[in-house]
C-alpha cells in the first residue's frame, strides 16, 4: 500500500466533491473546442486554476490558441508531477453524421452517466486533475513537491498536408511540443486519456504515409486504348501489393498481444465536377501503428522498400511516396514509482488492482518521454464509444479524482 497515513487519506477523499466535479464536467462540456479552437475552454481553464491559488502561465502557442499551466508550488524537497490534458475534442460538434449525445458539446446527465463532446477524450481529466488539488487543498494539506496541471492545445490527431492548411490541422502534440519547449519540465507525468481505469505502460506510435502514382489527362472520349493510363486503374494494380505488405507488417510487428493495424485512411483521385476527364493522379493515405520497440526510421525503410519495389516494377507509373507524420511509441517502466502509487491507490479506492494495457493509440506521452518526462496513461472513461459518442459514468471520474488526489500526495511527498 501507499505511504500516506489512513488518517490522512480519509481526510484527503473527505474533501472530493461529486456535485462540484458534475457542475465543472457540465460547464466544460459545453465550450466547444475543437482543435485550433481552445480559446475559450482555455480561458476557462485559467479561471479555475487561478481560483485555486494555483501560479498560472498563459502559453500562446500561437494567435486564438495557448497552453494554461497551473503550478502548485511546493515547500521543496519532493518529486514534481504533472497532470497533463488537451483540451481541444476529437470531432467539432458539427459532423452532421454524427448524431448521438456524446458527440455534441451539450452536457447531458443520464443515468449515472455524463455525455457530451469532449467528457472521455479528455476534459473529463482535467476535471479530475482540478479537483483533487482543491481536495488536497481543503484537507489542508501542503506538499513538498510541485503539482502542475497542464491544459494543452492540440493533441487530436490531425496534421497540416497539402492544401488542408490552418490551426485546425495543427494537432499531434502541438501544444505539448510548446508547453516543455518553454521550460515545463516535471520529474513525471499523469495523463488522463480514456483508458477505462487501466494502467497504460505502453502504447504503439504512429506513421503516415502517402503513395500516389499519376495518369494521363485526356478527354473519355479520347481514352480509348489507354485505359489503363488512368491513375485510378493503376492504383487498383498496386492495391493487392499494398495490401500484401499490411498483412505481413500487421503480424511481424505485432506487440503486447496487439496487431500493428495499418488503416487505409484516404484515397482520392479526380474531379466529381468533370468525370469526362480521366484523372491525372490517385493518391493513397495509411495509417501505420508502430511498436514503441520499432524505430520509427526502420518502419519507414520497411514500406519505402515496397514502394521501391513497385517503383521498379511500374517504372511508367510516376510513383510518388512520402511520409508526413511520425509520432513514436512510449513506455514506462512497470516497476517506476509512479506506477505504484497509482495501482496502490487504485487498489485502495476500487478494491482492486487495475489491469495493465498496451494500447495501439497514440497520447502525448510520445512528447514528454523525449524530454525525459517518465509518462503514463491513466484515466477516465466508462467502456467503448456507443453511437451515443463520449460518455463517462459520474462515479468514475469521483473515484479517478480520488486516485489523483492520494496519488499526488504520494509521489509528491507531504511536507510536515
Amino acid at each position: 500500500m501507499t505511504s500516506l497515513h489512513p488518517d490522512l487519506v480519509k481526510r484527503i477523499l473527505a474533501e472530493v466533491n461529486q456535485d462540484e466535479i458534475v457542475a465543472m464536467a457540465r460547464d466544460v462540456i459545453n465550450i466547444p473546442s475543437p482543435t485550433g479552437e481552445e480559446l475559450q475552454m482555455a480561458l476557462y481553464m485559467q479561471n479555475a486554476l487561478q481560483q485555486l491559488g494555483l501560479n498560472v502561465t498563459w502559453q500562446e502557442v500561437e494567435d486564438g490558441r495557448a497552453n494554461v499551466v497551473g503550478r502548485w508550488t511546493g515547500t521543496g524537497g519532493g518529486k514534481n508531477l504533472m497532470f497533463n490534458g488537451h483540451m481541444d475534442t476529437s470531432n467539432t460538434g458539427r459532423e452532421d453524421f454524427l448524431t448521438g449525445l456524446g458527440y455534441k458539446p451539450n452536457a447531458v446527465v443520464r443515468e449515472g452517466f455524463l455525455y457530451g463532446l469532449g467528457i472521455y477524450n479528455m476534459k473529463g481529466a482535467l476535471v479530475c486533475y482540478t479537483h483533487a488539488v482543491k481536495a488536497l487543498q481543503r484537507a489542508g494539506i501542503r506538499l513538498k513537491g510541485d503539482v502542475i496541471i497542464a491544459a494543452v492545445a492540440g493533441e487530436i490527431e490531425k496534421t497540416q498536408w497539402g492544401e488542408f492548411k490552418g490551426k485546425e490541422f495543427r494537432g499531434y502534440g502541438f501544444g505539448t511540443h510548446y508547453l516543455v519547449n518553454h521550460g515545463v519540465l516535471p520529474d513525471m507525468c499523469i495523463l488522463g486519456e480514456p483508458t477505462d481505469m487501466h494502467v497504460v505502460l505502453e502504447h504503439f506510435g504512429s506513421m503516415w504515409v502517402r503513395i500516389a502514382c499519376a495518369g494521363i489527362y485526356v478527354h473519355t472520349a479520347f481514352c480509348e486504348g489507354r485505359e489503363e493510363m488512368n491513375s485510378i486503374r493503376r492504383m487498383y494494380t498496386l492495391m493487392e501489393p499494398i495490401l500484401e505488405w499490411i498483412s505481413t507488417w500487421e503480424r511481424k510487428a505485432a506487440y503486447g498481444g496487439k496487431k500493428a493495424i495499418v488503416n487505409l485512411g484516404g484515397i482520392r483521385g479526380g474531379h466529381a465536377w468533370r468525370a469526362s476527364r480521366t484523372p491525372e493522379k490517385a493518391e493513397l493515405f495509411l495509417d501505420v501503428r508502430v511498436p514503441p520497440t520499432i524505430a520509427m526510421n526502420e518502419a519507414r525503410r520497411d514500406i519505402q522498400a515496397l514502394f521501391l519495389r513497385l517503383e521498379k516494377q511500374h517504372p511508367d507509373f510516376g510513383l510518388e511516396f512520402e511520409t508526413y507524420v511520425s509520432v513514436p511509441g512510449a513506455r514506462i517502466d512497470e516497476n517506476h514509482p509512479m506506477i505504484r502509487a497509482i495501482e496502490a491507490n487504485h487498489e485502495r479506492i476500487m478494491g482492486a488492482p487495475p489491469q495493465r494495457e498496451v494500447v495501439t493509440w497514440c497520447s502525448d506521452a510520445s512528447v514528454l518521454t523525449r524530454y525525459g518526462v517518465e509518462t503514463v496513461n491513466y484515466g477516465p472513461s466508462s467502456g467503448p464509444r456507443d453511437k451515443e459518442g463520449e460518455k463517462v459514468k459520474i462515479q468514475t471520474l469521483v473515484d479517478i479524482t480520488k486516485i489523483y488526489a492520494l496519488t499526488a500526495a504520494d509521489l509528491c511527498g507531504v511536507a510536515s
